[in-house]
């Protein structure tokens, strides 16, 4: 893999990443939403990653079919709605409860969302640490000709 390879397969996971933070921030806002524009609950969003073949050189392709290796991005292919029903909390007095007095939370699991908030923000960190590494090694290469 060459350094412009490496950058774009980084580059492409921090932007991925990215979207996944943004919804779960946006999920952990709306945990106590109870009514939407669409009607309803808010719903938990989450993203859906993909992998994509890098586009390259006729060689390169003839080489990764040699070695059973083949460089790839990670795009966000569609980001879905949890369809999860939602919560049921007893709050009478709330103006969005039911005749039984239950009101309809988001299916938003605050815990659930922080971890996964973490799992995101180590791998944008691991892909900066790969943006790092990959210019370091291209800055002793060019070192190397002094």
């Amino acid at each position: 893999m060459d350094f412009f390879s490496s950058l774009t397969v980084s580059s492409s996971a921090l932007s991925a990443n990215r979207t996944r933070m943004n919804l779960i921030s946006s999920n952990l806002a709306n945990a106590g939403t109870t009514r939407t524009p669409e009607g309803g609950p808010y719903k938990r969003k989450d993203a859906v990653f993909t992998a994509t073949p890098i586009a390259s050189n006729p060689f390169e392709r003839a080489l990764d079919g040699a070695t059973a290796q083949q460089v790839r991005t990670v795009e966000v292919e569609r980001i879905i709605e949890d369809q999860s029903p939602p919560r049921l909390q007893y709050d009478p007095g709330h103006p969005d409860a039911n005749p039984q007095g239950y009101v309809a939370m988001p299916n938003v699991n605050v815990v659930e969302e922080m971890a996964d908030m973490i799992g995101a923000s180590r791998a944008y960190e691991a892909n900066v640490t790969a943006v790092q590494a990959a210019k370091s090694m291209a800055m002793k290469t060019l070192e190397i000709g002094r």
